[in-house]
């Protein structure tokens, strides 16, 4: 599991836009937001926050990844519905919820199941994590995140 202020592990993973691969972001911030799945409402909602505030993540130097174990087929409809500027990463295998330690036992609708913890990591330009936000409530998170990118 990454430590704040190591360097983030490398990582190749299928995305929307093609493979993504950390370490070619170099020379931007990276905002890594894990989310539990496409098309629910709150997935929905802090989607659209990071779409509606990209501009100034953009001017701010970073860019946004969102990952959940959906396949890539729902994430293009996904992102194509809700009109997203940003990649989402397909993570089936789990292999990137494992690395950052997000897939954790949740309750749903009174059962025990194993799943995505909203998270958010930021990594620098560097490729050095700078910050996390576990157990992250939606509404407000956004705006912490984009002051966290400006304060780099």
């Amino acid at each position: 599991m990454p430590t704040i202020g190591q360097a983030a592990p490398d990582f190749t993973r299928p995305s929307t836009g093609g493979d993504t691969t950390l370490s070619e972001l170099r020379g931007q911030h990276v905002v890594l937001y894990f989310y539990p799945k496409d098309s629910t409402p709150g997935c929905t909602t802090e989607g659209s926050d990071f779409r509606d505030a990209y501009a100034d993540f953009q001017a701010a130097g970073a860019v946004v990844l969102g990952v959940s174990r959906d396949s890539l087929a729902s994430h293009e409809r996904f992102k194509q519905k809700l009109g997203f500027p940003f990649e989402l990463i397909s993570d089936e295998d789990e292999a990137l919820c494992k690395l950052y330690d997000v897939i954790k036992m949740k309750n749903m609708y009174g059962r025990q199941v194993m799943g995505i913890e909203r998270s958010t990591f930021l990594i620098d330009k560097d490729g050095v994590l700078r910050n996390e936000w576990r157990k992250v409530k939606v509404a407000g998170h956004c705006a912490a995140v984009l002051e966290a990118v400006r304060a780099l």
